[in-house]
């Protein structure tokens, strides 16, 4: 039998269960789950990944299935977006220690298959969890968000292997987890505590007397905490409704830029109204035109996003980005060849820029974010306006 640190194992009458904690980019991880499953020849081996997550390790071809279309007509280019910045964090990572990232799970599925173990995915749909995480956070923590992501991907040259082995460890750990819960305390709660549960759960529930679970080591703890309590599976995955206020930003906004520009006409004329006006197209209209030329875009898709933005702005129901993509996706439609380079390209950040797939994601992005901005820049100036009057 293999002990070590990283691995919590628990008798429940005749059902044996082996928790593996892992580091997702450590070749010494990878081994160690491997040796675990030959060791231990298990009726099942629980993995945590949810299905979309097994899909993409397992499958090489599967981006070629998707269709940016519907991904942006059904407003998800941004969370496929996040999806795709945390794989390339994570292969940056794997390529400075020349380990694949998943190689723990894919050496868990072929060692499975070895000593004739089925194969059970633990973890909730990544989807539901970016959702849930993305609509419990305020504007100010999406924004902290954002900063710590960026952060993320430049620091990521200077990992060492060392470093990671280390999250192994309890008190490393634990400091992690502590940081994060002060810091992004919606996020802990979704990405860490919620799922902490959900993988206690479909673990605790796998199929088979001798089970083994491979899981990242942050979990770890958390599921021994939650091991006896009886989770409600449907409720952790029952997707949050749009924040109130957000849904009222997206109504209000454009209700009261619409008021001023009224009170503009009335309380300083002609000249005025038509002043604030101007203000309200070209703070819009640039902003979201250099945000789609930042992200490479077309001549006519950036042509789309200044033309777009100043109405979309004014319309809860459409964003800028959402045109602008689909411009983008029309005039450059991806190839086969970009969907087989996409786990390449998202390698590098010049890579993003370079795969047609996530130049489109850019597009969308950027020029969401440039006509926000606009929006913002314009408000004031417009009010400027109205207080001389």
């Amino acid at each position: 039998m293999i002990e070590n640190e990283s691995i919590w194992r628990f008798q429940d009458g005749e059902r044996s269960f082996t928790v593996v904690g892992t580091a997702h980019v450590s070749r010494e991880s990878a081994d160690l789950v491997q040796a675990v499953v030959e060791d231990e020849r298990p009726d099942t081996v629980c993995l945590e990944l949810c299905p979309s997550r097994y899909q993409s390790i397992t499958r090489r071809s599967q981006w070629e299935e998707t269709d940016l279309l519907k991904v942006i007509r059904q407003k998800k280019a941004f969370v496929l977006f996040s999806n795709l910045l945390l794989s390339h964090f994570q292969k940056r990572i794997g390529l400075k220690l020349g380990v694949r990232p998943g190689e723990e799970m894919l050496r868990a599925m072929d060692a499975a298959e070895a000593v004739g173990a089925g194969i059970h995915l633990a973890d909730r749909d990544v989807r539901v969890t970016l959702t849930r995480a993305w609509r419990s956070m305020s504007w100010w923590s999406r924004i902290k968000l954002a900063g710590q992501l960026l952060f993320s991907l430049v620091e990521a040259d200077s990992i060492r292997e060392e470093d990671v082995e280390s999250l192994k460890k309890q008190d490393a750990l634990d400091a992690l987890l502590q940081e994060l819960g002060q810091s992004l305390p919606e996020i802990r709660r979704v990405l860490i505590d919620e799922r902490d549960r959900y993988l206690a759960r479909k673990i605790r529930t796998a199929p088979g007397e001798r089970i083994v679970a491979v899981v990242g080591a942050g979990h770890l703890s958390g599921i021994r905490r939650h091991w006896d309590e009886d989770v409600d599976l449907d409720e952790l995955e029952r997707m949050p409704p749009p924040g109130r206020l957000g849904g009222i930003l997206k109504a209000g906004i454009p209700l009261l830029v619409v008021a001023v520009l009224v009170a503009g006409f009335f309380a300083t004329g002609a000249a005025g109204g038509k002043e604030m006006l101007q203000w309200w197209i070209l703070a819009n209209a640039v902003l979201a035109g250099l945000g789609a030329a930042v992200a490479l875009a077309h001549p006519l898709t950036i042509l789309s996003a200044i033309v777009a933005s100043p109405l979309t702005s004014l319309n809860p129901m459409i964003a800028a980005g959402w045109v602008s993509g689909l411009v983008e996706t029309f005039l450059g439609k991806p190839k086969v060849r970009d969907f087989q380079s996409l786990p390449e390209d998202i390698a590098s950040l010049k890579g993003f820029w370079k795969n047609k797939i996530t130049r489109i994601l850019l597009v969308v992005v950027f020029t969401n974010t440039g006509s926000a901005l606009g929006s913002m820049v314009a408000v004031p100036l417009m009010l400027k306006v109205l207080a001389q009057a």
